[in-house]
């Protein structure tokens, strides 16, 4: 880390009560694409994360501005759920102004991402961890706030609609699209036209629930033995909002679909979620996916993706963006 760095985490660090005598181990996390994290072991035992945003100066898109004030609430509110493993803040400060600069410090939760134990799941295994991971995602849907729409964002205060709430969620992200550029399957114009088109199906969502929105394979940490492993975390809950929980089953089936996974729905339902997959449900489904695809496209150009990363995301994430866009067309023909 360079010094400005070392001098962010010892800030960090010290604000939550450590000072260097008490630090045994730190190392820095790789994997994440946008924060600083370091996991960190303290003398008494106790193994945090440490996470630094980068300089707000620095070009990104209108959500991600104020992320960490979103992920303390995330794990705040979803730490009150029994069955949901999410870390425990410790200390925070969202301020990058502060003369610690913002940061987070968080318990680190056992295990390893999923991602890195996929390929030596057994199939019933992996059955079983699926299931598992759908009790824990119906109970954090039962975590409901006062409000829709990102929390502590340049949005502006909560919205009193799910419509309103999306309606400039999308629309904001269409303008960082044209912003930096971006290419996409079709003019953000275009995008925003569709979407007005269909946006009657956001207003069947009346209650504002936790939503994680990046519940990938590698925001889910397994922890146990070969064939007993359990689910033992879900981090990085920086880019949650107050919405829809259908929203939730993108990124739980990413670049695929979640009708798909029996696993998963039959741990969901058994633990009290209800979803009905009926017309209105499924175009919702559809402006999800949408709003994902757009995101990993056009954050591509601001973070500076290598070339081989966008040339996959044109491969495999624009094609799946344009099929929602479909989705979204007959639901405004119909």
């Amino acid at each position: 880390m360079d010094g400005d760095g070392s001098v962010a985490l010892g800030a960090a660090l010290r604000a939550a009560g450590a000072a260097s005598g008490d630090v045994l181990e730190c190392e820095p996390l790789t994997g994440g694409t946008y924060n600083t994290l370091h996991r960190v072991v303290l003398r008494d035992g106790a193994r945090w994360i440490v996470k630094i945003p980068p300089p707000a100066s620095l070009p990104g898109l209108s959500h991600e501005r104020g992320l960490l004030g979103g992920e303390v609430e995330f794990y705040t509110a979803a730490g009150r759920i029994p069955g949901v493993p999410v870390p425990r803040v410790v200390r925070y400060e969202t301020d990058p102004g502060a003369p610690t600069g913002a940061f987070l410090v968080m318990s680190a939760c056992p295990g390893a991402s999923w991602q890195e134990w996929e390929g030596r799941l057994a199939a019933g295994e992996r059955a079983a961890l699926r299931a598992e991971l759908g009790g824990v995602v119906a109970r954090l849907h039962t975590v409901t706030g006062h409000g829709f729409g990102y929390p502590a964002r340049p949005f502006g205060p909560l919205a009193a609609t799910w419509r309103e709430a999306f309606t400039r969620m999308l629309a904001r992200l269409l303008e960082d699209a044209v912003h930096y550029g971006v290419r996409l399957p079709r003019t953000p114009d275009a995008i925003g036209a569709l979407a007005s088109g269909a946006a009657g199906a956001l207003d069947e969502v009346t209650v504002p629930v936790a939503v994680h929105f990046d519940l990938w394979q590698g925001n889910v940490l397994l922890d146990g033995a070969p064939g007993a492993r359990t689910v033992s975390g879900i981090v990085d809950g920086e880019r949650m909002f107050w919405g829809d929980p259908l929203a939730d089953f993108v990124s739980l089936a990413l670049l695929d679909d979640i009708e798909r996974d029996g696993d998963f729905l039959a741990g969901y339902a058994a633990a009290g979620g209800t979803v009905r997959w009926d017309r209105a449900a499924r175009v919702r489904m559809a402006f999800y996916r949408c709003y994902l695809y757009l995101i990993m496209l056009v954050e591509a150009v601001p973070r500076a993706y290598p070339r081989d990363h966008r040339e996959w995301a044109d491969r495999h994430v624009a094609p799946r963006l344009e099929a929602a866009l479909v989705e979204l067309s007959r639901a405004d023909a119909a």
